[in-house]
């Protein structure tokens, strides 16, 4: 005898699984993916497009701002803006590589100073939005001008220029004579491998910007830390009366900024051999612009991990099939800024249609 089945209750509004579809943060990112994918097969699929070259064209520049954006859209649910991002890149590359050349360096002890040095600029950020109230976009863009700047004055101080290169290797390490064996001294060590190695004929960058898209979908999703980032964004004052440490989440969300810009600038160093001053130019607007066109909210409390990596998607499609199309690539920008509006219209939008339907 079949089981009665439990009455509706009626005080429940029920929604469609399509309704719920579309009611998603992300919604808007993965249709404007396939669309970018589609139209780009089309136009210039015959051209490299879809060549195995040109899939990994398009997803190294997306996994590389992808790396950024996931740390920007953590951010963003929280709240918050990081414009210093951008500058991080500069500062982490060249405060890796530049010891490792001209001091001798051990690449362990590099590495750890990069990463605490991230640690110690999020750290300083979170504390002085927490202390000061400031808005965050302020303080960070402060930021940006002191990290480039120290960067440019410390570089040039030292070296007397604005680049520093592994070709200082040569002729001083033993079988060093191109570029090329300069570069192989930086990626054959252990911890060189962790940032230049390739599985599957796709570069490091995709697979650590897919871990990284792992780990955060887990943060938000699965963990007590996620809820709090949901709150903090959503509304700080009830979050604190709720008992959410909301200065202590700030913090480390600027912290994970910081440490995901070190990351790109560690993956760049180790693929071109090279740092440099001028490194991370307008990433920090290129990660915000991934975050809201996967789906966040620029004013905090909404958005996704997931969404993030379509916006990453749609730029690397974009850039990389604009240059393979071979169409003139002084209109992208002029697109980017377009999606980006679109993007804000959409977003707030679902989110209108989503708390009604809640």
């Amino acid at each position: 005898m079949a089981a009665p089945r439990k009455p509706r209750d009626e005080r429940l509004r029920q929604v469609g699984r399509l309704r719920r579809f579309l009611s998603r943060p992300e919604t808007g990112a993965v249709a404007g993916a396939i669309i970018i994918f589609v139209f780009f097969s089309i136009v210039a699929g015959d051209k490299g497009f879809l060549a195995s070259r040109g899939i990994r064209s398009w997803l190294e520049v997306s996994a590389q701002l992808g790396i950024i954006g996931l740390g920007a859209t953590l951010l963003m649910i929280g709240g918050q803006f990081d414009l210093s991002v951008g500058s991080m890149i500069a500062a982490a590359g060249m405060l890796f590589l530049l010891p490792v050349v001209v001091f001798g360096w051990p690449i362990p002890l590099a590495l750890v100073v990069v990463f605490l040095f991230a640690a110690g600029v999020g750290f300083v950020n979170g504390t002085i939005v927490n202390r000061t109230g400031l808005p965050s976009f302020i303080v960070t863009l402060a930021f940006l001008f002191i990290l480039r700047g120290l960067t440019l004055g410390i570089t040039r101080a030292v070296t007397g220029s604005t680049q520093v290169s592994v070709r200082a290797f040569i002729g001083t390490v033993d079988g060093v004579v191109t570029g090329a064996d300069a570069r192989a001294v930086l990626q054959e060590t252990v911890f060189g491998r962790m940032f230049s190695f390739e599985w599957l004929g796709l570069p490091a960058s995709v697979w650590w910007w897919l871990g990284l898209t792992l780990l955060a979908a887990y943060l938000l999703l699965r963990t007590p830390f996620g809820n709090w980032i949901f709150a903090v964004g959503g509304n700080p004052e009830a979050a604190r009366n709720a008992g959410v440490p909301v200065e202590l989440v700030r913090v480390l969300l600027f912290m994970g900024t910081a440490f995901c810009a070190s990351i790109l600038a560690l993956l760049q160093v180790f693929d071109l051999g090279s740092a440099d001053v001028t490194r991370g130019t307008l990433k920090e607007f290129e990660a915000i612009i991934v975050a809201v066109i996967g789906g966040t909210l620029l004013t905090g409390g909404y958005g996704t991990a997931v969404g993030a990596v379509f916006g990453a998607l749609i730029f690397g499609m974009t850039s990389q099939g604009i240059f393979i199309a071979r169409w003139n690539t002084d209109w992208f920008r002029v697109f980017l800024g377009a999606l980006l509006l679109v993007a804000v219209i959409f977003n707030n939008y679902i989110r209108k249609r989503a708390t009604e339907a809640s």
